[in-house]
């Protein structure tokens, strides 16, 4: 594509996967050999005063346009892609006319970076929403997770290799160089990355909260996160020790460090370009992966002879993106099971659609659900059932969900549809996910957050979806509360939340924690635990989860019931509190 001194009107046209913007209308200026030397620099003057004239129209007009965009695609642009959308597509998406138009551009954003065109996911939209919730989840601090600079590094490049932290400061000893000689520092933490795609290999960020509040910063200055710097004959460095350098000597450095002289060379990841640059570049949108799009395959429902649950709860990402974790439950009676070898086996093929109301295909997904049993446990197995989820972004709004399972055995097939109503998460409102009763509820190893069926964020949740628990099963709650206020002087919330526990109205037990006590002071609260069960009568009981904003006097309450059934004759299980 050709350089254009100015554009005006574009039109957007898709090709493919591929975005163009093409001007409609094109003003260029030239000089002949003929000018003279001064009328060459009048006009090159002129043209530089209209070039920043032009610019600053275009950026006016480009801030209009913002300011009257619709409210959902302004939060899609400002907060859901805000740090991986490019210079130009952004300015592309805001000279839309239409909804349409806009809903068009946002699909296609998303094709464009999909690593496997050739299926119906799109891992690349999944994993970005997962960090975002992830990063709201665990590093919140006064603001979202996902505004911090902790939460723009791991939403663009995911995970660090590896973390060095220290939450509470304290004693360290200084590498080489940095100066050497021990010192007191403020929490910090140190993030490698082997790699990343347009940037180099071994990268290193550093992260300091000077303030103690949980509010850490990108640094470009390894001197920062030195509690003693200003503090005369506390900290010395190697070479202050020796009275070659003194602290005052760090304000002085003209590189942009405040860390103590090193005795050595200074190695070229600690010089001021080598940081500045990589600085900049860290916060750049990552590449974008341009794909060809392939054609959406559909299917049509004939038959209905397989019986399965289902059920879907809605986990607040950003205030227009919503994770629907959706659940198949499968009797394991409804399978066909062929025996080879002593093994029987059952595969069933499953396939999902997401569409508007007005059957715009929002969401496609299929997967394969296999069983193998050894033959003498299949009678037992034909008791149980098996189980799939599929964790989906969609907006706030109502959507119709297709579920297809096919048996490969016996060809016999089951059908549902369903209602799918996404609820909005407003930002001034106290607010609550949906609360899952879970009979799995355990951490994943780092290498597995966000990723496999069931996990949420940093743990495996598997709901429960008859609500039913044997007294020597672990009943594991799940819920997320969001926008709690934060104190203006601490940065840390007032919440308390109740969980009450009653049976035929009558109370059984009650608990209160405080966001200090689950040591979540952002706006934002997790609850994990694993009730025990034991000391339980069989019988219908009720939960209720109810949280109390004691800065903005706000109250949200989820609740669910559920069933304890008498323990197997040979249990012998142990409860333990979980996190």
């Amino acid at each position: 594509m050709g350089r254009f001194y100015r554009f005006t009107l574009p039109i957007l046209i898709l090709a493919g996967s591929s975005l163009f913007i093409l001007p409609t209308s094109i003003h260029a200026q030239s000089s002949t050999a003929a000018d003279s030397d001064s009328g060459q620099t009048s006009d090159s003057g002129k043209k530089n005063k209209d070039n920043k004239q032009d610019k600053g129209a275009q950026e006016q007009s480009l801030h209009k346009l913002e300011t009257e965009l619709p409210n959902p695609y302004k939060q899609w642009l400002n907060e859901d892609v805000v740090y991986i959308i490019t210079a130009e597509e952004r300015t592309a998406f805001l000279r839309l006319q239409t909804n349409e138009e806009r809903e068009q551009f946002i699909e296609q954003f998303w094709l464009r970076r999909d690593p496997t065109p050739d299926t119906e996911e799109n891992e690349f939209k999944e994993e970005h929403y997962r960090r975002i919730a992830y990063a709201n989840e665990h590093y919140a601090s006064g603001v979202p997770g996902w505004k911090t600079d902790r939460g723009r590094i791991y939403i663009i490049w995911g995970a660090p290799d590896e973390i060095e932290t220290h939450p509470t400061g304290g004693e360290y000893t200084r590498p080489e160089s940095e100066g050497g000689g021990d010192t007191a520092t403020f929490p910090f933490e140190h993030w490698t990355y082997r790699h990343m795609d347009g940037i180099g290999d071994n990268i290193q960020l550093e992260f300091v909260d000077t303030t103690m509040t949980g509010e850490y910063h990108l640094t470009m200055d390894p001197g920062e996160k030195d509690a003693l710097a200003r503090v005369p004959g506390a900290g010395l460095s190697e070479l202050e020790q020796e009275g070659l350098s003194s602290q005052a000597d760090r304000f002085t450095r003209t590189d942009g460090s405040t860390a103590p002289l090193a005795a050595g060379e200074t190695p070229e990841s600690d010089e001021e370009f080598t940081r500045l640059l990589q600085f900049a570049d860290v916060m750049k949108p990552p590449p974008v992966k341009f794909t060809d799009l392939e054609e959406v395959v559909t299917s049509r429902i004939v038959r209905n002879e397989i019986k399965f649950d289902y059920r879907f709860d809605f986990i607040r990402i950003t205030n227009d993106t919503v994770l629907v974790p959706i659940t198949v439950e499968i009797p394991n009676r409804q399978m066909s099971f062929q025996e080879k070898d002593g093994v029987h086996t059952a595969t069933l093929n499953l396939f999902a659609r997401i569409t508007t109301i007005t059957e715009r295909p929002v969401q496609t997904f299929e997967d394969v659900i296999r069983k193998d049993v050894p033959d003498s446990l299949l009678e037992q197995s034909l008791k149980g059932e098996s189980m799939y989820s599929k964790a989906v972004p969609l907006s706030p709004g109502l959507y119709r969900l297709d579920i297809v399972i096919k048996d490969v055995n016996s060809n016999n097939v089951g059908v549902i549809n369903a209602r799918l109503a996404v609820p909005p998460f407003n930002d001034d409102t106290l607010d609550a996910s949906t609360l899952i009763l879970a009979d799995v509820m355990q951490p994943v190893a780092s290498n597995q957050i966000g990723t496999g069926q069931f996990v949420i964020g940093d743990t495996k949740v598997r709901p429960k979806l008859d609500q039913s628990f044997r007294a020597d099963q672990p009943l594991g709650v799940y819920l997320q509360f969001y926008n709690f206020k934060m104190d203006d002087t601490t940065h840390k919330n007032n919440a308390s939340i109740t969980l009450r526990l009653t049976k035929d109205g009558q109370p059984v037990a009650t608990l209160v924690k405080t966001g200090a006590d689950l040591q979540q002071n952002g706006n934002q609260i997790t609850i994990q635990d694993v009730v025990g069960l034991n000391t339980l009568a069989p019988g219908q009981y009720h939960l209720e989860v109810q949280a109390v904003d004691q800065i903005s006097k706000q109250t949200v309450t989820r609740a669910s019931d559920f069933t304890v059934t008498p323990a197997a004759a040979n249990a012998s299980a142990q409860m333990t509190p979980g996190r």
